[in-house]
């Protein structure tokens, strides 16, 4: 049985997000499940991979905002898809210059792969981090969520508007083996039931995630229980109109998404425009969505590069702002990724986004 076969199950036809799904975390040929994507040698990088200084804009954000929950003397933060490990890792590090703050937190991390939490458990050594399956687990203390490319990962779901009748996106196993995409005709689902509002209003292609929506859902009754927020780094847009922006990418190129399923990421742009209404919705505060490149300066990481450079040779300092100019140039991750935070109403903590 061939892997299209797999996939398919004896049908000729499934939803796209079930093929995503499939694709990326089916526990015997996933993508995520059986290799580390993320680096120099894999499909793609992150942010912390690029450079300390993420982490450590990350980290003096988290003691601050701990700061202005009035430095409870224990704090959670969850990590929700830590990757390869290298934002915790780097979080870690920093925490430990900050004695007050290093006692109060733990770190715990949700993921799903248990090759990806196999390279976390050998790079992580802690007694602070704790691995977990489910939100359930995140505990009763306010919580910081980070999400770092996280809700691109998890699988959409596509709708066409053609005269006047909606048609749902689909995936073909044609006769020959070969993969195709395919229109079925459906009625919508109850979206002003799932999100709080009508998504579909006046959009003639709509790009959605169920996923994302029952985390979103189920972190702010954490939020709203325990006090806390979340904080995002993702590519994506901010337009209300919603476009076509499924990808797939393999060796950090993109390719074809039908080619080599559990074989290459399949991602999509986040529509934050989108989870800025619902989390509104679901009575959270949120702040402005900033480009990362804004975010990270106003965090000093500029300042932060001219000090780690000091009595550097140019070689180093080469280095050190190339990784740099990655994060935060406009034609670089600077302007494609963005910046989503919410937390609890009443809290008065914006730091990093005006």
């Amino acid at each position: 049985m061939n892997f299209n076969s797999k996939i398919f199950e004896n049908k000729k036809n499934i939803p796209l997000d079930i093929f995503i799904n499939k694709s990326l975390y089916n526990l015997e040929y996933g993508f995520y499940m059986k290799k580390n994507p993320i680096g120099p040698s894999g499909d793609f990088i992150t942010s912390a991979n690029i450079s300390i200084l993420f982490s450590e804009m990350l980290a003096i954000w988290c003691i601050s905002f701990w700061e202005k929950l009035g430095c409870p003397k224990k704090i959670t933060l969850l990590e929700i898809g830590p990757g390869d490990g290298s934002l915790s890792l780097g979080l870690i590090k920093t925490f430990h210059n900050f004695k007050k703050f290093d006692k109060a937190y733990n770190l715990k991390l949700l993921e799903k792969s248990k090759h990806l939490i196999k390279i976390q458990k050998k790079k992580i050594i802690s007694n602070k981090v704790k691995w977990i399956s489910s939100l359930s687990e995140a505990s009763k203390d306010p919580i910081i969520i980070i999400a770092n490319e996280f809700f691109d990962s998890l699988p959409i779901k596509q709708y066409t508007l053609k005269s006047k009748q909606w048609y749902e996106r689909y995936i073909l196993l044609d006769s020959s083996n070969k993969l195709k995409f395919n229109n079925v005709k459906v009625k919508l689902p109850n979206f002003k039931k799932i999100c709080n509002f009508d998504i579909s209003k006046n959009q003639k292609f709509i790009e959605f995630s169920f996923e994302t929506i029952k985390y979103i859902k189920k972190i702010s009754k954490i939020i709203n229980k325990n006090n806390g927020g979340l904080i995002c780094f993702d590519y994506g847009y901010t337009k209300k109109k919603m476009f076509n922006s499924l990808q797939s990418i393999s060796n950090h190129s993109y390719s074809n998404l039908l080619s080599n399923p559990g074989y290459q990421d399949i991602t999509h742009l986040i529509n934050f425009s989108l989870l800025h209404k619902l989390t509104a919705k679901l009575d959270l505060k949120n702040e402005a969505i900033v480009t990362q490149g804004e975010f990270l300066k106003r965090m000093g990481i500029i300042e932060r590069a001219n000090i780690l450079s000091s009595n550097k040779s140019f070689k180093d300092k080469s280095g050190i702002f190339y990784r740099l100019k990655r994060l935060i140039h406009p034609n670089e991750m600077g302007n494609l990724f963005k910046v989503f935070f919410f937390k609890k109403k009443g809290i008065k903590f914006n730091l990093g986004f005006i």
